[in-house]
């Protein structure tokens, strides 16, 4: 589990501009993300993002002009501080764009249907949540719930953004960090966790070229 002690100054500055982003721009991340494959992870169905799928128009992968040869950047996954994610600085700004819409609901209160009806609401349930932050990311303009997202995007894993889901239950895998409404502690709702569950039974999809 990653902590706190030792975050900079820096981190804590690209944690709170993203939050004013968000803020002020819900919908308009405009920009290109790329993807993620965490470690460990194991999916029934679809095909991992890998370095033939980078994110469009951004230069996470080049390929030499000497030697023809395609290579891609490093994902660098997000801090977890103070139940909050914090991206680094090299991550695509849709993606810091998708943490920093998850932040801001990071301590709401689980509530069914909650995120559905509207995208502000005083708690949101497993699809609303990860709906909410796939729209700060510009990804998304209508709420989905968890079997509609069975079948949205591309098959497989991302490489930045990775959707779970099933009949029941939906949750996300962005840049590293789980985004779900389950498996606080402290109670149900929208909650950032370092630490992977079983995805046996859950469908994998990811956007297009994240």
């Amino acid at each position: 589990m990653l902590h706190s002690h030792g975050v900079g100054w820096k981190t804590r500055l690209v944690l709170a501009v993203g939050m004013i982003l968000a803020i002020v721009f819900p919908a308009n991340a405009l920009a290109s993300g790329g993807g993620l494959t965490p470690i460990g992870m194991t999916v029934d169905s679809g095909e991992p993002a890998t370095e033939e799928t980078p994110t469009p128009g951004s230069l996470e992968c080049t390929t030499s002009t000497e030697t023809g040869l395609r290579t891609c950047l490093p994902v660098t996954a997000a801090e977890f501080v103070l139940g909050a994610a914090a991206p680094p600085e090299a991550a695509p700004p849709a993606v810091k764009a998708a943490i920093a819409a998850a932040n801001l609901i990071r301590t709401r209160p689980y509530i069914w249907g909650g995120g559905h009806a509207r995208w502000s609401s005083p708690g949101y349930d497993c699809s609303g949540a990860v709906s909410y932050a796939l729209h700060g990311a510009g990804l998304l303009t209508t709420p989905m719930d968890s079997g509609e997202m069975m079948n949205w995007g591309v098959p497989g894993k991302g490489r930045w953004i990775t959707i779970y889901a099933n009949a029941g239950h939906a949750f996300a895998v962005i840049d590293g960090l789980r985004w779900d409404t389950v498996g606080d502690t402290e109670g149900t709702g929208p909650r950032w966790h370092p630490e992977m569950v079983s995805t046996k039974g859950f469908v994998a999809r990811h956007p297009a070229g994240y």
